[in-house]
């Protein structure tokens, strides 16, 4: 058995559901297993996710007995609110709309989400009925008898405003809860204004509420009978992890969260703080961006509609390790969409060498209505595909031990045909496959670098998934990127949803937020994590203040136990110099330690410019060599918590711009403890140094603080 306890992730995919235990410890992986998606069960998904549970407590030698002792942290991911709007598997929805006078029409016109399309030809099965007066608990009762002699099994209560005015919808809610249904408040889902889309959110999460209801009791009861007490949680589709009570009020959040489990891992496994995410499958590529230590998000969309569902910002492409090549006129002229796996045919690399004896090319169309240019091989074991994967071991580009590592010889026999047909060498003929899967890869890597502004020199492009090495190697060769496999890439997504921390996130349209307001917030997302079991020692909140839109939000994430990361290996100060000195792009000599905390090291260098101020781009690293704050022209000024008031108030007055687009005070970040604090979402100077203070609140007064104070262009 582990000599720690162990934190559990389950990741529940399409075909297979992995299970990783880690060390809490040392975060290393101690056991993995692999089940069959259990779809066709009578408990669905939930047999699979208690199975794999089953199977790791037994590969760690924990018996049911000790189970509660030994598991510090329990949480799963799964693909399923996702699969049911793609097959429109959902429950008929009941909407309450509320209003009376002129206030009534656009909620009454809230009717027409029943036009929205799950798929091809099914529309969301909705009724809606209208109450004038939420107190006339009569007219409440009729509306609710009529949505569900309609079908409904699941209601939904909107009323415009109810951000701002909530009870309305709550007295809908109280009046019909009777009836034994599921239930949700349209602001119970999103507290930002618009009420079309915030209706349509909550519509959508309702939809999927029954089921989600369902899966969550089976795992639930599941879990307890195998004498395990942690609390389970649930992979959201931000990076971070809820617990399943507000899972069951707020299912919605785990659509997309496929993806997110991986670019977890990828953060705090790999301790990325600046680069790409390449989640590679065998039919696609899932890539996310990780920018100044955060995983990048944005408002999703579903069912083809803009929703307020704040996932995590990933671009799929139809390439992956199998994706088959297609070739014509002497050359491949593309790579996929189809794949081998779909196609129902073996990957010509993994074939027995005899198998390919007398190995003749072909090409065929995989299924009805596909092109004809797919390259196959029809040899004496069969019919073969030729695919990435089997390019990439033919180059030699499969790291020995990798998932998809074959022999590289076999995988050299299998494209000799193809070579032949293309008038050049095995290696001309591997290189010509990947570049053209690559390529559509790189078009959307290089639009995301674009869109969030990340570094060339300074960003890696890090893969994940069972086919990582068909496309993560060529794609850094060919862009002269960083990149690397990531450890254990084949269950890189169920190690991050054991990694993952609670995270909550609140926004409010505040105008002219004041810091009491803003703290408030603040203080609402800090406490929505601790509720759900993170450790309130370990919470970190960022908060961002949009003065366009006149947002507060702010973003709270938090460790469910105070983890002592007893790495085996702590960068040395060379090392560390070294590594600051490569991103800072300056010779090691020209580099010096600004300052330190016990868990951070601040270096710096002086860029000299011809008639223009001097700039001092600063990064700050972490015990194991990671880059984790970039910063291109910084102060950087070390004090204690007691004296910090009166320094950070200074630096911000002296570092404040004047401009066309108003005042903006500077971007402050503070290395306090183990921890960044980053406030450098608020742009006014009042709120910010309200921000910096409740971050040193708690701290002793002698209590060492490093200020980054950044002043904005």
């Amino acid at each position: 058995m582990a000599s720690h306890r162990i934190r559990v992730g389950i990741d529940v995919g399409g075909t297979f559901t992995d299970a990783v235990a880690i060390d809490s410890a040392t975060l290393r992986l101690v056991a993995q297993v692999k089940v069959p998606t259990s779809h066709h069960h009578a408990d669905g998904v939930a047999h699979g996710i208690v199975e794999a549970l089953d199977r790791i407590l037994k590969d760690v030698g924990c018996e049911p007995a000790s189970a509660s002792d030994s598991i510090a942290f329990l949480a799963h991911g799964t693909t399923q609110a996702t699969n049911a709007l793609l097959e429109g598997d959902v429950a008929p929805v009941g909407l309450i709309g509320i209003g009376t006078g002129p206030g009534a029409l656009p909620t009454k016109r809230l009717a027409g989400l029943a036009h929205l399309e799950l798929t091809p030809g099914k529309r969301l099965p909705l009724s809606y009925a209208h109450v004038a007066d939420p107190d006339d608990a009569a007219a409440v009762r009729t509306a609710v008898e009529r949505v569900t002699a309609a079908g409904a099994e699941v209601l939904v209560a909107s009323e415009p405003f109810s951000v701002d005015l909530p009870d309305g919808e709550d007295t809908v809610i109280e009046t019909a809860r009777p009836f034994g249904l599921p239930m949700t408040a349209a602001h119970e889902i999103t507290s930002l204004y618009g009420l079309r889309k915030r209706t349509r959110t909550a519509v959508v999460n309702a939809a999927i509420l029954p089921k989600m209801l369902a899966t969550a009791d089976l795992v639930d009861a599941g879990i307890t009978a195998a004498g395990v007490r942690a609390a389970l949680m649930v992979m959201r589709c931000d990076g971070g992890v809820m617990s399943l009570e507000e899972m069951r009020r707020r299912p919605l959040l785990t659509v997309l969260s496929g993806p997110a489990a991986g670019v977890a891992g990828a953060l705090m496994q790999e301790r990325v703080s600046e680069g790409v995410f390449l989640e590679t499958g065998g039919t696609s590529t899932d890539i996310s961006v990780i920018r100044r230590g955060k995983v990048a998000v944005r408002h999703a969309t579903i069912l083809g509609k803009p929703s307020y569902l704040s996932a995590l910002d990933v671009r799929t492409v139809g390439v992956g390790g199998g994706s088959m090549v297609r070739t014509g006129g002497g050359k491949v002229g593309a790579v996929g969409p189809r794949s081998a796996h779909i196609a129902g045919l073996p990957y010509a690399c993994f074939a027995d060498p005899e198998d390919l004896r007398d190995a003749r090319l072909a090409t065929i169309s995989p299924l009805d209505g596909d092109p004809d240019d797919y390259a196959v091989l029809d040899a004496a074991g069969g019919r073969f595909a030729l695919t990435m994967t089997c390019a990439a071991n033919a180059l030699g580009r499969v790291p020995n031990g990798d998932f998809a590592a074959a022999d590289p010889e076999v995988a050299r026999t299998a494209l000799a045909p193809l070579a032949a047909a293309l008038g050049t060498d095995v290696a001309g003929a591997a290189t010509r496959i990947l570049d053209a899967g690559v390529k559509q890869v790189r078009d959307v890597v290089d639009a995301m670098v674009r869109d969030y502004r990340l570094d060339r020199d300074t960003a890696v492009l890090v893969g994940g998934g069972g086919g990582a090495a068909s496309v993560t190697p060529h794609l850094a060769a060919d862009t002269g990127m960083t990149g690397r496999i990531a450890a254990h890439n084949e269950v890189i997504s169920p190690i991050g949803v054991a990694l993952a921390l609670v995270r909550e996130q609140i926004e409010r349209i505040i105008p002219g937020a004041t810091q009491e307001q803003i703290l408030g917030v603040r203080g609402e997302a800090e406490a929505a994590v601790v509720a759900q079991g993170a450790d309130p020692a370990a919470v970190e909140v960022e908060v961002t203040v949009d003065p366009q839109t006149n947002t507060v939000r702010a973003i709270a994430t938090g460790a469910t136990e105070l983890r002592a990361q007893d790495r085996a290996h702590h960068a040395d100060d060379a090392e560390r110099l070294s590594a600051a000195a490569a991103s800072l792009k300056a010779d090691p000599s020209a580099v010096e330690v600004l300052a330190g905390t016990p868990a951070h090291t601040v270096y710096g260098t002086e860029r000299r410019r011809r008639f223009r101020r001097s700039r001092h781009p600063v990064r700050v690293l972490d015990a194991d060599g990671v880059v984790r704050l970039h910063a291109a022209d910084a102060r950087v000024a070390t004090t204690t918590v007691g004296a910090a008031p009166e320094l950070l108030a200074r630096l911000i007055r002296e570092s404040t711009t004047y401009g066309d687009g108003g005042v903006r005070a500077p971007a402050l970040r503070l290395l306090l403890g183990s921890r960044i604090a980053d406030l450098s979402g608020v742009l006014d100077a009042e709120p910010l140094l309200a921000l910096a203070r409740s971050e040193l609140g708690s701290r002793a007064a002698d209590e060492p603080v490093v200020a980054i104070v950044e002043a904005r262009s």
